[in-house]
């Protein structure tokens, strides 16, 4: 498409819709999207029906490159005309640096979501509307129908939808707060000089994000943006400019320094101004993007403005600062953003290793969050928002970031307060409610050191599934193989083979008597691929397992997520240097699963389990368990753990082991119940 040429055609519409109407008459369209506020010198952009959509497996900096020449473009002030315009999530930052991975996915958008649009609606900064495209011949009739069909539309009535009531996403609130606190330690020991770290607020969603966000903007966001697409969709109410690229000059307007505005505005607005703390988050983030631009800009182009402004916004006051450059010949909109993402705002300074901090103290992935939303334009340059105050929509849920940049002398208490005063306004604007949850959490492991750095399992290593085999016959392979398949599809947008439960029970035959493990490793090949392999290798018998197993707790925000993963360098390592099963512990004190199996308190005769929230494996053994009447899922931390009757671990391979607490053994009703729900056969054998 680069290389092919288009003629920029202007036309003023006879409407007179208001952005949120304009926004309500693209109702039905393919993946429609709508830009509002200060965007091109506009005061919106609209478009749907792209000719081309980007496919997941092409680089999205390097797709924003591909344009056509345009002929025209001197003839219209402020003209748009078409171009790619989508999302570009944050865990893009991977393709920039060599990066930890990151905490377990809930529900998420897909990395980015880029298409091709080559005919826009723009409303101009005199309130006048125009019909914009970037015509070829092969187009030309179909752009002229096109434009009839747009002016005679109507925009129809908003539809009611039903949002939240919206809830901090474990580890909430409490979690935050940790991590904060952590931070700060971290910081004082010299690791890094600022991280923004954030949490994730959810919530069910049913109706059409097309009218959650016309309600959204009566916050009269700067930068929103709407995005829809088979994929979900964003409903951004943004106050943060990214990039704004025209011709060869740049300028980004970090937001760092935040107060909540009270009936006493302008105290509020100065006492932000005065404070040393916002002063210097501010300060480091100009500085952060001053370094980011000058990869690519020209050699004493680059500057910032004078002190940061303050300036009013949704239930805040934020200190805002402008950094310019001049582009290098031959950079393009692709190496601008290799130079600058994730924007430096959201991540923190030095930002390598603040993306780093990250992923090891937040217990949920961002998605869009925090990345970036808008266009590149052949006739309007480039544009992007910083994806903070935005709403991701997907499959009933929506969910929204919040947080802010910590400092050394930042308070944990006084941060989370922050985060919510930022998101609550957001949420009120789609006629619901925020409800915090609880803002500590329980008693907490101290944090681990391991060597090398603590790392997450890195989903790019595959995924892998045991089963026990018993006299050549392998246990509940219809449980295993459909957890695996439900893993292999999210993470991997790809099928098992379909000759997969075969391979499986012939690999099984094979053990002949006795019991065994059989292992299935699925490693992600090209898109939409995966190799799969399957093999059997002996094990001891559970009944000979029987003596108790000690635990430790470790401290691990987010916990391991939901799949099974190949990558068991973080678990191993821990076992190491422990001596025993690590006792996985979310950051608000949530006890979460042991490395290798679910955890079980015994209280009296009942059976108590952590539930399956996205955070933890949900085990066949223990979905087995579950079944019991006397068995049910509850969050509980060390505390209720510690004066439990006793702790038991269940696994596919193992079954059943009990925790040696160093006190009575637990009662044998229960382990007994459990045992026999779970492999009463095998324990027989």
């Amino acid at each position: 498409m680069g290389r092919t040429g288009a003629r920029l055609v202007a036309e003023p519409l006879d409407v007179d819709w208001t952005p949120a109407e304009a926004v309500l008459a693209l109702r039905g369209d393919d993946r429609p999207f709508a830009l509002t506020g200060a965007w091109a010198g506009s005061r919106a952009v609209l478009g749907s029906q792209p000719i081309r959509v980007a496919g997941p497996d092409e680089d999205p900096f390097a797709v924003l490159d591909e344009q056509p020449a345009v002929t025209g473009a001197g003839e219209h002030r402020g003209a748009v005309g078409g171009g790619w315009f989508g999302h570009l999530g944050f865990a893009l930052g991977h393709l920039v640096e060599r990066l930890a991975p990151a905490p377990p996915a809930r529900t998420a958008l897909p990395p980015f979501a880029l298409a091709f649009y080559d005919h826009v609606l723009r409303l101009d900064a005199d309130g006048r509307w125009w019909f914009e495209a970037l015509e070829t011949p092969e187009r030309a009739e179909a752009l002229v129908e096109r434009r009839a069909r747009l002016a005679a539309r109507r925009p129809g009535a908003p539809r009611p939808f039903r949002a939240g009531p919206f809830v901090p996403a474990p580890p909430g609130a409490a979690g935050l707060r940790a991590g904060v606190a952590e931070c700060v330690e971290r910081i004082h020991g010299g690791e890094l000089f600022q991280a923004n770290l954030t949490m994730r607020i959810e919530g069910p969603f049913a109706g059409d994000p097309l009218d959650a966000f016309a309600a959204g903007l009566a916050l009269e966001p700067r930068h929103g943006a709407l995005f829809a697409g088979p994929w979900g969709a964003t409903v951004g109410l943004s106050p943060e400019l990214f990039l704004r690229r025209r011709g060869r000059e740049v300028v980004t307007r970090p937001i760092k320094g935040t107060i909540r505005r009270d009936a006493d505005e302008d105290g509020a607005r100065r006492a932000l101004v005065g404070s040393a703390k916002d002063r210097a988050e501010n300060v480091m983030i100009v500085d952060l993007m001053r370094n980011d631009l000058g990869r690519v800009c020209a050699y004493g182009s680059v500057h910032a403005g004078g002190a940061p402004v303050a300036e009013a916004h949704p239930g805040v006051w934020h200190l805002v600062s402008e950094v310019r450059g001049r582009l290098r010949d031959g950079v393009g909109d692709g190496e601008l953003l290799r130079a600058t993402f994730p924007p430096g705002s959201v991540t923190g300074a030095p930002k390598v290793q603040a993306l780093h901090v990250i992923a090891e103290l937040e217990g949920a992935a961002r998605h869009v969050y925090t990345g970036a939303v808008g266009f590149a334009s052949p006739v309007a340059g480039l544009e992007l928002n910083v994806a903070i105050r935005t709403f991701e929509v997907r499959d009933g849920v929506a969910w929204i970031g919040a947080g802010g940049g910590i400092v050394a002398d930042s308070d944990p208490d006084a941060e989370v307060a922050e985060a919510l005063g930022k998101a609550r306004p957001l949420i009120a604007a789609l006629g619901t409610e925020l409800r915090p949850g609880p803002l500590r959490g329980g008693r907490v492991p101290a944090p681990r050191a391991l060597a090398g750095g603590r790392r997450r399992p890195d989903a790019a290593l595959g995924v892998i599934e045991t089963l026990a085999v018993l006299d050549g016959r392998p246990v509940e392979p219809e449980a295993h193989l459909a957890r695996l398949r439900a893993s292999v599809e999210e993470l991997y947008a790809a099928a098992l083979p379909g000759d997969l439960a075969e391979r499986t029970a012939s690999s099984a035959a094979g053990a002949g008597d006795g019991y065994a493990r059989l292992r299935i490793d699925v490693v992600p090949g090209r898109l939409g691929s995966v190799d799969v392999e399957v093999a059997v290798a002996g094990a001891a018998h559970p009944a000979a397992g029987a003596a108790p197993v000690r635990v430790e707790p470790v401290r691990l925000p987010g916990g391991l997520g939901p799949h099974k993963w190949r990558d068991r360098r973080l678990v191993q390592a821990l076992q190491a240097e422990l001596g025993a099963i690590a006792l996985l512990v979310d950051a608000d004190g949530a006890v979460l699963e042991a490395a290798m199996a679910n955890v079980w308190l015994v209280e009296g005769d009942e059976l108590v389990t952590p539930p399956a929230d996205g955070r933890i494996l949900a085990g066949c053994t223990r979905a087995r368990a579950l079944a019991l009447p006397q068995a049910r899922e509850e969050a509980f931390g060390l505390d209720r753990l510690e004066a439990a009757d006793g702790v038991l671990l269940t696994s596919s391979i193992a079954l059943v082991r009990v925790v040696d607490s160093g006190r009575a053994a637990p009662p044998l009703q229960p382990v007994a119940a459990l045992r026999d729900a779970v492999g009463a056969a095998v324990f027989a054998g």
